[in-house]
């Protein structure tokens, strides 16, 4: 691991990272904020998933998270969202596909199977690869994301039960079975086979039987991509067809970019200390 980057905020230390991942066979990138807590103790974790078109640098340059993370003594951790490189697989026509654009998904299809792994990169090698190189507390974790990421967020924390004691979203593409980016991207990684596809859909996760812990999603009532990509009421209605707690706060207004991100990510982040406690 190649620690290429180092800034101080907050009395903390915000730096980037660059290893070779086993996972998803080439080199892959990750920031992490460390709070000044972690100079004379371990801390809990979030992990952070950017969404479509995004590296590990949007949220840690626009979401404005590393204040709270520092009063709260939380450890962010902000992995890439895809592979990149020469020889990764892309799509240049297609910002929705290829690289910037993972869909934390363990892709089965040509040629993307070679690379794109990043459901495991980011629920094994990642993990472990914090936990043993940073003073993080091993199994204190929550996990968050903003669109594709929050996506993400949803589907890791469904289909390991315990392994993160808290999750939410920003605006979750949260039934991708059911729009054009996931249909999209899903046929490319995974195949034709739809009944394949269900194994990361949250909305499908939970009518198989899933059960998270505490959910928080929040959702701007003026996204453009509300009706036809994001649909957070069929993941409400999964969640309340099984009597699970689901947060869906609608907030009015805001929009897909990084200023609602920034807005309520100081709530987000004390949500999930609450439960890393």
């Amino acid at each position: 691991m190649e620690n290429i980057e180092n800034i101080k905020e907050f009395d903390g230390w915000l730096s980037r990272y660059r290893h070779l991942s086993s996972t998803c066979n080439c080199t892959m990138t990750f920031s992490v904020y460390l709070p000044p807590k972690a100079e004379f103790e371990s801390v809990p974790a979030v992990y952070w998933l950017s969404g479509l078109t995004c590296s590990d640098d949007n949220f840690r340059s626009k979401a404005g998270a590393q204040r709270y993370a520092a009063e709260l003594g939380l450890a962010l951790i902000i992995p890439d969202t895809s592979p990149r490189g020469d020889g990764v697989a892309d799509d240049e026509d297609r910002y929705d596909l290829g690289q910037g654009a993972g869909f934390y998904v363990d892709a089965t299809a040509d040629p993307w199977a070679e690379h794109y792994q990043m459901y495991s990169y980011v629920t094994r090698e990642l993990t472990a690869l914090v936990e043993n190189s940073f003073p993080v507390l091993a199994g204190a974790r929550a996990i968050s994301g903003h669109s594709m990421g929050g996506h993400g967020a949803l589907i890791c924390a469904l289909k390991n039960p315990g392994m993160y004691c808290s999750v939410s979203a920003f605006a979750p593409i949260a039934n991708p079975v059911a729009c054009p980016w996931g249909e999209g991207c899903f046929s490319a990684y995974l195949g034709e086979d739809r009944d394949s596809w269900r194994a990361y859909d949250a909305t499908c996760l939970i009518e198989s039987g899933a059960r998270p812990g505490p959910l928080l999603v929040d959702q701007g009532s003026a996204d453009g991509f509300l009706t036809e990509q994001l649909r957070p009421q069929n993941l409400q209605a999964a969640c309340d067809a099984r009597g699970i707690d689901m947060q869906l706060r609608m907030r009015d207004g805001y929009d897909h970019s990084y200023y609602f991100i920034a807005s309520f990510i100081g709530e987000h982040l004390a949500y999930h200390a609450r439960y890393l406690r």
